[in-house]
């Protein structure tokens, strides 16, 4: 009996008892990434910028939004949303009471394909078979069906009332006790909705510093910015595999950029020209998989400082 069965019995038990932690507790073990960039100008003074990505809020989140709210204790410079708020069509008011008090300071956002549309149910193994094939989101796959529209357009307007600038295929700037940051945005590569001839053009002359801003971190997107010479690009999208392997890391990254930047701060190279890019994990997960294992949620205070 015990050679036939205590192998499978085994494996089972270690498999129910990760479930567990993913979904029980790693799911709510919010963190701080803190980061030093140098990219700013010589003699520049340094900036604090926290990065808050993939919400993915869904109503009853409290442990969330208690702890999206703690983050405005760390006073940053200005604060930069790089999108997939919701995870829930009636998931608006409790977003924006969560990044209430965030939206106090200076701040920037882009939209993710969570934003406008509801999720899914869909298999997670369709992501190592997207990825073994090369196809990602709408690159590649049919048009979605059925999709639920969430209401974006009052995140938007509470965003824009509170003074972030939208950088949906836009530039914009920030003033920041007497310097001005140029941003570059797109909107969301995952779903082509991303239009780069309409930004394109490098960096602002005469902005004190400019950086560049997508949700989905696709290879097109980073090699136009990095062509056109932004020192850095900011991204989310990926959850940082969500679900990976302890000592070896993401299996997935929902896009076509490699697992070995699926998170953090790494750089990229196109055109002859070096940027530095950070992918957030961010702090929430699509709500038909609310797991995450080795890969706890996150937000990321980066610190600017002039380069050599």
């Amino acid at each position: 009996m015990r050679a036939r069965y205590g192998v499978p019995l085994g494996i089972t038990a270690v498999a129910a008892a990760g479930l567990t932690y993913a979904a029980g507790f790693e799911v709510r073990s919010f963190r701080l990434r803190r980061v030093t960039v140098p990219v700013l100008p010589p003699g520049m003074r340094p900036l604090r910028v926290l990065q808050v990505s993939d919400i993915h809020m869904v109503g009853g989140q409290r442990k969330k939004q208690r702890w999206l709210r703690s983050l405005a204790g760390l006073r940053p410079d200005f604060v930069v949303n790089t999108g997939d708020n919701l995870s829930d069509p009636e998931g608006v008011p409790e977003t924006l009471d969560a990044l209430g008090p965030l939206m106090e300071f200076p701040g920037a956002y882009v939209f993710g394909s969570n934003d406008y549309y509801g999720p899914k149910l869909r298999n997670p193994a369709r992501y190592l078979m997207e990825k073994a094939s090369g196809r990602h989101g709408l690159n590649g796959n049919p048009p979605a069906v059925g999709a639920i529209h969430n209401p974006w357009e009052e995140l938007r307007d509470a965003f824009d009332a509170a003074g972030w600038v939208g950088l949906s295929n836009r530039r914009d700037r920030l003033k920041l006790d007497g310097l001005e940051i140029a941003f570059t945005g797109l909107d969301d590569p995952h779903i082509k909705r991303d239009r780069y001839d309409e930004v394109a053009g490098g960096p602002e002359a005469d902005a004190d510093f400019s950086l560049a801003v997508v949700h989905a971190p696709y290879l097109r997107s980073l090699d136009a910015f990095t062509a056109d010479r932004y020192p850095l690009i900011l991204a989310g999208h990926t959850h940082g595999g969500q679900l990976c392997i302890p000592f070896y890391g993401a299996l997935v990254t929902n896009c076509d950029i490699d697992t070995g930047r699926v998170k953090g701060l790494s750089t990229h190279r196109a055109g002859g020209h070096t940027s530095y890019l950070h992918v957030s994990a961010g702090c929430g997960t699509n709500r038909y998989t609310p797991v995450r294992f080795a890969c706890p949620p996150e937000a990321t205070l980066l610190t600017l400082t002039p380069r050599d």
